[in-house]
């Protein structure tokens, strides 16, 4: 018995890893490509039409990329498996992604960019609902940590395909796609290797089902405030993505495309060890919802420094603050989540109306900005965005109860 318990903790420590690399991957299979190589091979087709294709594509993806989050969520859950998923996903996507270097077309990226949404997320998914089934809860504050280091690989990917004399386009897409498969690949050999002892009768492994039988007596009211509390802090999140170098510019003429790039990197990377400090400590007080309060409080302070900065040395500062702790929040979030869902059997349907708090910020920030910025300037918009972020802090508080 001891022998076994040693081995399902290797295994544990092994696979927690594994699962964060995993994560990564996923973020290095979207971030590169949407942020850089496909705006640039837009700008190539298009010209003076780019941001009207950009446009295009980008609410073509964000819808597909909601309903089949959802649907192969659905479906991992129906067939008790999710490694077949994300398997067959990763394939798919990876050749789709290097299928890109040959549109020529608006037409073409328009049907490329649904089938490419549609077999990321078959692998993403599963991959996120795999976490449930397999990490426990009081790994989930580690866990949220090391997922910390998914956007910053991203960010990095995107940094190191596009060096000068690297790579053409399409060399970049394989790359990108070979890097995903890197990361993606350990997971799934545990998988396969745990594969066929553990699973409970539904074909989810038996540790969902304790995590069930442990689950807090009021998921629902807990899942709706974590849903709301992740939607208004995207909202400010994807508006300091979308209009954070206008901003600076309008603070700092000076200011260019370099420097900003180099601030947003310094943040994801120093986001890494802040999540993890936190994550570890949330598991060792048994306090799992803790750092989300005060990330999210912590978050509308930097918030308030950029609303009220008066030079550039402030609107630094403010972003930082904002930055580091928004980071943290999303990533400890998204395994704290994890742990108030309703049932193991139903957990990639509801992750996938979940993720619609990752997707549809976007689609209400640019009316929340046309709204606000031209009358009231960007410190209208900051404070407005440092409401929600509050209104996330105080969500947060309300489950400080839990388990």
């Amino acid at each position: 018995m001891i022998a076994a318990d040693v081995q399902a903790r290797r295994f544990d420590h092994r696979y927690i890893y594994a699962y964060a690399l995993a994560a990564a991957g996923g973020s290095i299979a979207y971030t590169p490509f949407l942020t850089i190589l496909l705006p640039m091979q837009v700008a190539n087709l298009a010209g003076d039409q780019s941001v009207t294709w950009i446009s295009y594509l980008s609410l073509t993806g964000a819808l597909a990329a909601s309903a089949f989050n959802i649907t192969f969520g659905w479906l991992s859950d129906r067939s008790g498996t999710r490694v077949r998923w994300i398997s067959c996903g990763l394939m798919a996507s990876c050749l789709l992604l290097v299928a890109f270097s040959f549109a020529t077309s608006l037409a073409m990226l328009l049907g490329l960019i649904v089938a490419w949404q549609a077999a990321l997320n078959l692998m993403l998914a599963p991959l996120g609902a795999l976490a449930g089934d397999r990490i426990a809860d009081a790994q989930k504050g580690k866990l949220g940590g090391l997922l910390a280091l998914a956007p910053a690989a991203g960010a990095a990917t995107a940094v190191f395909v596009t060096l000068p004399g690297f790579a053409d386009a399409e060399m970049r897409l394989w790359v990108t796609a070979g890097m995903v498969a890197i990361c993606v690949l350990p997971v799934l050999v545990l998988e396969w290797g745990q594969r066929p002892a553990g699973h409970a009768a539904a074909g989810l492994p038996v540790a969902a089902a304790a995590s069930h039988a442990n689950a807090d007596p009021r998921p629902h009211r807990f899942l709706i405030l974590m849903w709301a509390a992740r939607f208004l802090l995207q909202i400010s999140e994807a508006a300091l993505f979308a209009f954070l170098y206008f901003w600076f510019r309008s603070v700092d003429g000076d200011m260019n495309d370099a420097r900003i790039a180099q601030i947003f990197a310094v943040i994801l990377a120093a986001s890494v060890p802040l999540a993890l400090l936190a994550g570890n400590w949330s598991d060792r007080r048994a306090r799992p919802f803790a750092p989300l309060w005060v990330c999210a409080a912590a978050s509308t302070v930097g918030l308030l420094l950029m609303a009220f900065s008066q030079g550039l040395p402030q609107a630094i500062a403010g972003y930082v603050v904002f930055g580091l702790t928004a980071s943290a929040f999303l990533s400890l979030h998204s395994s704290q989540t994890l742990r108030v869902l309703p049932s193991p059997e139903t957990r990639g349907r509801v992750l996938g109306f979940f993720n619609l708090a990752n997707t549809v910020p976007s689609l209400v920030m640019p009316w929340l900005t046309l709204a606000l910025v031209p009358s009231f300037g960007f410190m209208g918009l900051f404070l407005a965005l440092a409401a929600c972020t509050f209104s996330a802090s105080l969500l947060t508080y309300f489950l400080r109860t839990g388990r």
